[in-house]
C-alpha cells in the first residue's frame, strides 16, 4: 500500500502525517518536495530513532501547499493539533524565568517563569539560568531599594517601612520614585557597577553602625554578584539583546546548545541532545520557531547556522535572523558549538542506555499485558489530609520518558477523606476533557491502588465510551511495588524487582507521588491559620479566636502541651487538634 501510495506524490512542497496501525498521527514533518522525503524513510538506509519510527508507519498522508513557508505554518499547526508522539521530542518543557519590574504608581518585583509574550508593555527582564538567582537578584534589589513588598496595599505601616527597606507607600501619597526606578532598570539592563557600588556603600554604613551581621550579609551577597559578572567576561559591548543557537550531531543524536546574551553580556545557556528523526535543518529550524512559540521573548537578533533557511525563519519569527563569519559573534557561535559537541560526548551513553532501558521495559510490559502498542502511559495520584485539601495529580511517560508538558493538576471539589470518589471525579474530569478537546487517548492508565481504584477508573470510562487499558500499582508494607493487577482480567502480576519493568513502573508511581504531594503543598499553604483550624471538630469561631491570640502560629500551638491547650479547648478536643497538627507538620 505504502508502494503505490509513494509513487503518486507529487513533487511539489507540503507537509506530510505518518500513521500507526491505529490511525493514530505519530508523526508530522514538511519538505520542500514531498516526494523525495517520504521516499526517504522507506529506502532502507534509516537508523536509530527513525528506524523505529518507520517500524511503527502503517500510512500516510500529505497535504499539498504553496510554499515551503506555508508547509512550515502548517506543520506547527498540525504538531499542535495531533501532538505526535515523535514530534514529543523536540518539545521544550522547560520555561526559563524572568524578573518583571512592575512599572506602576508603587513600582515593585516578581519573578515571572511562565510568561504571555504576546502581553505589551511589559517590562521583563531575563531568561535567568534559573529561578533561585533570579529570586536572588529581587531580594537583593529589594534590601537595596525601598520597593513596595505587599501584594496589597495595607491600612498602616509594617515592619519594612521601619527598618527603611520601603517608602512607605500605604501612608505617603505622591512620593516620588524616578532616581530608584531609574536605577533598578539600570541594574537589570546589565550595569553591574551601579548594584557593586550600591552594596558596597551599605556594608560601610552597617560597619559604622556596628551592625556587623547585616554587613556579612551583604559581603556574601556582593561576593555572589561578582562571581556571577566575573562569569559574564564574554561579551560583545554592544547593548543588545541576542541568542545564538548552534549544534554538533553525531551517531543520530543531535546536541543543540542556546546561549543568552543580554546588553551584550552571557548571561545563561541552554542545552538539549535528541535523537534525530528530520534531517538537521528541519530539525533546527523546528526547534528554533518552536523555542520562541510560548515561552521565551524573542531577543533583537538571532545568530543561527548557515545552513537554515533564513528567509524562512525571518518570515516566521519576528527579529532580525542572521549568520555570521568572523569577529567576537562567530567566536560566541563557535562557543556555543563547542558547548553543544562536549554534551553530547559527555552525554551520549547515558542518552543510549535511557533509550534502551526505557524501550525494553515498555516492551516488557506491553508483553505482559498482551498490548500490541504501548507508548503513552498516563498516572494518576490522591493526596489529602484528613479528607481536608484533596487534590489529585496526573503524570504522562511516553516510551519511558516523563513528558511534564501533560502534567495535570486537579482540585477535588469536595473535601473527602474518599480516594474512590475523588478517583471517579479526576478520570471523569480529564477524560471528559480529552474527548471534548479531541486530544491524544492514553494506551494505559495507572492508578494507585487495588481493585476498588481500577473499579471506579473503569466505570468512569465506561460511562464516556472510551476503551482504555487500566492498571493497578499495589506497594508492600514497605511501601516497595510489587504487583501491577491488569483490569481487564484482575489477573495480579508479581514484578522482579531486577527487572526494567520495575524501573519503569517505580519511577512513574515516584513521579506521581512526588508531583501531587507538591501540589498538595501548594494548596495547602494558600490556605491560612484560621482555616486549618476550621477542619477541627469541636473549634468555632470563639475557640479559633482564643487559641489564635494565645499561639498566633501553627508551629507555637504544634510546639504546646496537650496540659496548655486544654486551656482554651477541651481534652478530647486538644487531642484531636494535636494529632492534625503533627501530621499537618509531617506532610510539609
Amino acid at each position: 500500500m505504502i508502494k503505490e501510495k509513494l509513487a503518486l506524490v507529487p513533487k511539489l512542497p507540503g507537509c506530510y502525517l505518518m500513521k500507526n496501525n491505529q490511525g493514530i498521527v505519530i508523526y508530522v514533518g514538511k519538505a520542500k518536495i514531498l516526494k523525495n522525503r517520504l521516499k526517504s524513510y522507506f529506502n532502507g538506509r534509516v537508523t536509530g530513532k527513525t528506524k523505529k519510527l518507520v517500524s511503527e508507519i502503517i500510512d500516510f498522508d500529505y497535504i499539498i501547499t504553496g510554499s515551503e513557508l506555508e508547509a512550515f505554518i502548517l506543520e506547527i499547526n498540525l504538531i499542535k493539533k495531533y501532538d505526535p508522539k515523535y514530534n514529543i521530542l523536540l518539545k521544550d518543557d522547560k520555561s526559563y524565568p524572568y524578573i518583571e519590574f512592575k512599572n506602576e504608581k508603587h513600582p515593585s518585583l516578581v519573578v515571572k517563569r511562565e510568561i504571555n509574550i504576546n502581553k505589551k508593555n511589559k517590562m521583563l527582564f531575563g531568561p535567568y539560568p534559573n529561578v533561585q538567582a533570579a529570586r536572588r537578584l529581587v531580594n537583593l534589589i529589594n534590601r537595596l531599594y525601598p520597593l513596595k513588598k505587599c501584594d496589597k496595599t495595607p491600612k498602616k505601616e509594617c515592619l519594612y517601612y521601619h527598618i527603611g527597606e520601603c517608602l512607605g507607600y500605604c501612608i505617603k501619597k505622591d512620593l516620588d520614585t524616578t532616581y530608584l526606578r531609574n536605577e533598578i532598570i539600570s541594574i537589570l539592563n546589565g550595569h553591574d557597577d551601579i548594584l557593586i557600588n550600591k552594596i558596597t556603600d551599605k556594608i560601610k554604613i552597617n560597619s559604622e553602625n556596628l551592625n556587623y551581621e547585616i554587613a556579612l550579609e551583604l559581603k556574601n551577597e556582593l561576593d555572589y554578584i561578582k562571581v556571577v559578572f566575573e562569569k559574564q567576561k564574554v561579551e560583545l559591548n554592544d547593548g543588545i539583546n541576542r541568542d545564538i543557537f548552534n549544534y554538533y550531531y553525531e551517531n543520530g543524536y543531535i546536541s543543540i546548545a542556546v546561549f543568552f546574551l543580554r546588553n551584550g553580556k552571557l548571561v545563561g545557556n541552554k542545552k538539549n541532545i535528541f535523537p534525530l528523526i528530520d534531517d538537521i535543518k528541519e530539525t533546527l529550524e523546528y526547534y528554533i520557531v518552536n523555542f520562541y512559540s510560548k515561552k521565551n521573548l524573542v531577543p533583537k537578533e538571532v545568530i543561527v547556522p548557515e545552513i537554515l533557511d533564513i528567509d524562512l525563519l525571518n518570515s516566521v519569527i519576528e527579529t532580525k535572523i542572521i549568520t555570521t563569519q568572523k569577529g567576537k559573534k562567530r567566536h560566541l557561535f563557535d562557543l556555543a558549538g563547542t558547548n553543544a559537541k562536549i554534551n553530547l560526548e559527555n552525554n551520549i551513553e547515558l542518552e543510549y542506555r535511557n533509550n534502551e532501558k526505557n524501550y525494553d521495559a515498555c516492551k516488557e510490559l506491553s508483553n505482559i499485558l498482551k498490548m500490541d502498542n504501548l507508548s503513552v502511559i498516563e498516572s494518576f495520584d490522591n493526596s489529602n489530609l484528613f479528607g481536608t485539601f484533596t487534590v489529585s495529580g496526573m503524570v504522562t511517560f511516553i516510551d519511558g520518558s516523563p513528558s511534564k508538558k501533560d502534567y495535570r493538576k486537579f482540585k477535588i471539589s469536595k473535601d473527602q477523606n474518599d480516594d474512590v470518589g475523588s478517583m471517579k471525579e479526576v478520570i471523569y474530569r480529564r477524560y471528559q476533557s480529552v474527548l471534548i478537546n479531541k486530544t491524544r487517548i492514553p494506551d494505559l492508565i495507572l492508578v494507585d491502588g487495588g481493585i476498588n481504584q481500577i473499579n471506579a477508573c473503569r466505570s468512569v470510562l465506561s460511562d464516556l465510551n472510551l476503551n482504555i487499558k487500566v492498571c493497578g500499582l499495589m506497594k508492600d508494607d514497605k511501601h516497595s511495588l510489587s504487583e501491577l493487577i491488569d483490569g481487564d482480567t484482575l489477573i495480579s502480576y508479581k514484578i522482579n524487582k531486577r527487572s526494567s519493568v520495575f524501573y519503569l513502573l517505580t519511577r512513574i508511581s515516584d513521579e506521581v507521588h512526588r508531583f501531587t504531594i507538591n501540589y498538595h503543598r501548594q494548596i495547602r499553604s494558600k490556605g491560612s491559620l484560621s482555616s486549618v483550624l476550621d477542619e477541627i471538630e469541636g473549634i468555632g469561631n470563639t475557640r479559633k479566636k482564643e487559641l489564635l491570640k494565645k499561639f498566633g502560629s501553627l508551629k507555637k500551638m504544634n510546639e504546646a502541651s496537650i496540659e496548655e491547650l486544654t486551656n482554651i479547648v477541651p481534652l478530647n478536643v486538644a487531642k484531636n487538634l494535636k494529632t492534625y497538627l503533627e501530621n499537618f507538620k509531617s506532610e510539609k
